[in-house]
């Protein structure tokens, strides 16, 4: 099925079968926090702030303190979280004043994870089945995405901008579209062939409290490995908990 230009999700192609039933994630509606004003869906784009995660609060230091302050439910989601998806196997392209961000993804349950992940951040979003049985979830065509782009685009080659960091949001949503359980390990899966593009991403997860183990030869494709139950447990932390759409053995947990 070809991929639609517009960037909304059909309303006769409901979200793909996946288990266990995600009721929460379909239909998708944007959250507004109260006292909030909503995420816009076109601001700027000299918006240079796209790819900043929120700052750790001056003299903080220690790895543990740093797992605090880098998780995913200490501030509100924003555009610039997507930057987790462009540390895995998510592309950016730019047409003219704006931009898309896609990923191709295993199963069905990430797309209903992401999907809703977009609409926290006000982003719009489709998805659709690929040839070879997996599924291609893509942003509209928006000014939104433009500064990340700008951030990761050198002509042709997607990298990594300097100073890049991951923190629990980022991680959240690289997770949910290309995170695999390898008990006791959790594999992380990296886009691109480019190795200075992965060491980059992996110098960002030390900083985040977390060592990964880089495995170019992995079924899936490159990753990182998360190695052992602490290591697991670290990610837990940092990811947030597990969404309704996920398998429980797929997410993972802080016991």
């Amino acid at each position: 099925m070809p991929l639609s230009g517009s960037g909304e999700t059909p309303a006769a192609q409901p979200l793909p079968v996946s288990f266990p039933p995600p009721a929460e994630t379909s239909p998708v509606r944007r959250r507004r926090p109260t006292g909030r004003r909503p995420v816009p869906v076109d601001p700027p784009p000299d918006d240079d702030s796209a790819d900043r995660p929120t700052p750790v609060s001056a003299g903080v230091t220690g790895v543990d303190r740093q797992l605090v302050f880098f998780g995913a439910e200490t501030g509100e989601p924003s555009v610039a979280d997507l930057a987790g998806l462009l540390a895995g196997p998510g592309e950016v392209h730019r047409m003219g004043g704006t931009a898309r961000l896609s990923v191709v993804v295993e199963a069905a349950w990430r797309v209903h994870v992401l999907i809703a992940e977009l609409a926290q951040r006000g982003v719009r979003s489709s998805w659709a089945p690929t040839e070879d049985q997996r599924y291609a979830v893509r942003t509209a065509y928006t000014r939104t995405i433009v500064p990340l782009a700008a951030a990761w685009l050198r002509g042709p080659t997607q990298h990594p901008p300097p100073g890049f960091q991951l923190d629990g949001r980022r991680l959240r949503l690289w997770l949910a579209a290309a995170g695999v359980a390898d008990p006791p390990d959790f594999l992380l899966h990296l886009g691109g062939s480019d190795p200075a593009r992965w060491a980059a991403v992996g110098a960002a997860l030390a900083t985040a409290g977390l060592t990964g183990e880089l495995v170019e030869v992995a079924p899936g494709g490159p990753a990182y490995r998360i190695a052992g139950r602490r290591g697991t447990q670290r990610l837990a932390e940092l990811v947030g908990e597990r969404p309704p759409a996920s398998p429980p053995l797929a997410w993972p947990t802080r016991a």
